[in-house]
């Protein structure tokens, strides 16, 4: 007799079971949120919505820089101070405008605003002034110390009145920056230095300087 002829063994069913399984596995895994649902190709793509923000130039939440806060629009210069360049001062508000003329129809545009101490006594009046002085160092009377960038712009009973840096005296500021915005002078009005070098920039003789109550 002729013996039967052997069949060739065949892997296709068993390997088709194991890779239904393999599959089945990744895809609850990935429902679960174990692993990407697209597999490792897919944790390496950034999301649509990532894609999306990164395109269009948006910072993310956590791409801000820590600490940021929102900045206080300074107040718009008062329409009482008129037109044109020039420094404006307001004694209830304690502020400092330094503007400059728009171009032919054109508003004027606020190039600094700042807090500042004006006097303590009442020996300024509301009015438009112009610089007529300037001094890079200037000594104050009896015991009012030194100061820089003095910009005057009239007089008082007893000395010129202008913008100064805070005086110094026996090396010591006499006043705080944090104290700008509450009247400490003895007469003119007290600046942080880099505002005060502002201004003596921005005003040289003649430019028109207008205080308002």
């Amino acid at each position: 007799m002729r013996p039967a002829p052997r069949r060739p063994r065949s892997w296709g069913r068993p390997s088709l079971v194991v890779l239904a399984g393999a599959t089945t596995a990744v895809s609850l895994l990935g429902s679960l949120g174990v692993i990407p649902a697209g597999g490792p190709a897919a944790a390496a793509r950034p999301a649509p919505a990532e894609v999306a923000s990164l395109s269009s130039g948006q910072v993310l939440p956590d791409a801000r820089p820590p600490g940021r806060r929102q900045q206080e629009q300074a107040p718009a210069v008062l329409g009482a101070s008129g037109a044109g360049t020039r420094v404006v001062f307001d004694m209830g508000e304690q502020r400092v405008w330094l503007v400059q003329a728009g171009a032919a129809g054109a508003e004027d545009v606020v190039r600094r605003t700042y807090l500042a101490s004006g006097s303590v006594y009442d020996n300024l009046q509301p009015g438009t002034y112009e610089v007529y002085s300037r001094s890079r160092h200037a000594v104050g009377i009896g015991d009012s110390g030194t100061m820089e960038y003095f910009v005057r712009f009239t007089r008082g009973a007893n000395a010129a009145i202008g913008f100064h840096s805070i005086p110094v005296h026996d090396g010591e500021p006499v006043q705080s920056r944090a104290q700008l915005g509450t009247p400490l002078s003895h007469g003119c009005i007290r600046q942080a230095r880099p505002d005060a070098r502002a201004l003596w920039d921005f005003a040289p003789v003649g430019t028109p300087v207008v205080v308002t109550a």
